[in-house]
């Protein structure tokens, strides 16, 4: 994609938020993600390799690792963060310490999918990962957080009317996905790197592009608090 990784690409716009202080990706110990592990020493970023299947471990034990207080957490199928709207949940979080455990704008489907942010911070993970013994409930990180308000504080923040598009998919889950990414990519990177979640957005619907990928099946929309479609 435009010469790059995508998951460079994603990392690279990240880098470009000016309260993100380090970047960590973590990853499986599997063999195929060697790969992934370079990249992240070709970018000059940490890296922390954990298991493959409790992913809830792998999170918590990359936070001590790197002895995070404040974690922003992003989803490596998200390739177009943007580094305003990251700015001002971290933002919104500071503003409110102390108020909050947890602020995302991800407990309803407002923003544009793929452009989820969590802010928590890292305490409360590693509390999740001492008191989470189901296997299969490890395969989750946040979910532990916001399914337990009656445990935790939480804020989630609703999308503004010029980012209000809840039928664009900006994730990469399946080819389709990719496409409508690509062409975002393709239409803007060359001249402005940092080009805006909104100038996405706008683009993919003037275009067509988002009635491409509309109806796939997503199994994240089971975890969301949106009323029945």
């Amino acid at each position: 994609m435009v010469g790059k990784p995508m998951l460079a690409l994603q990392i690279e716009r990240i880098q470009q938020s000016m309260l993100i202080d380090e970047v960590i990706l973590a990853t499986s110990t599997a063999p195929e993600n060697d790969v992934l592990e370079g990249l992240a020493s070709d970018l000059g970023i940490h890296c922390f390799r954990g298991a493959e299947d409790d992913v809830l471990g792998r999170i918590a034990s990359a936070l001590r690792a790197f002895n995070v207080e404040l974690h922003v957490e992003f989803m490596g199928d998200n390739p177009i963060p943007d580094p305003g709207l990251i700015d001002a949940m971290i933002g919104v979080y500071l503003k409110h310490e102390g108020a909050y455990d947890y602020v995302t704008n991800a407990l309803t489907t407002t923003y544009p999918p793929g452009a989820e942010v969590y802010v928590y911070p890292a305490s409360i993970l590693l509390e999740c990962d001492a008191r989470v013994t189901d296997a299969a409930s490890r395969e989750h990180v946040g979910i532990h957080i916001y399914q337990h308000p009656e445990r935790y504080r939480i804020l989630n923040l609703e999308a503004p009317p010029w980012l209000h598009y809840p039928d664009v998919h900006l994730e990469v889950d399946t080819q389709e996905d990719f496409e409508v990414v690509r062409a975002v990519y393709e239409q803007f990177y060359s001249r402005n790197p940092a080009f805006s979640l909104q100038e996405a957005v706008q683009f993919a619907v003037a275009s067509g592009l988002a009635e491409g990928n509309r109806d796939v099946e997503r199994r994240w929309r089971a975890y969301r608090l949106d009323e029945p479609a």
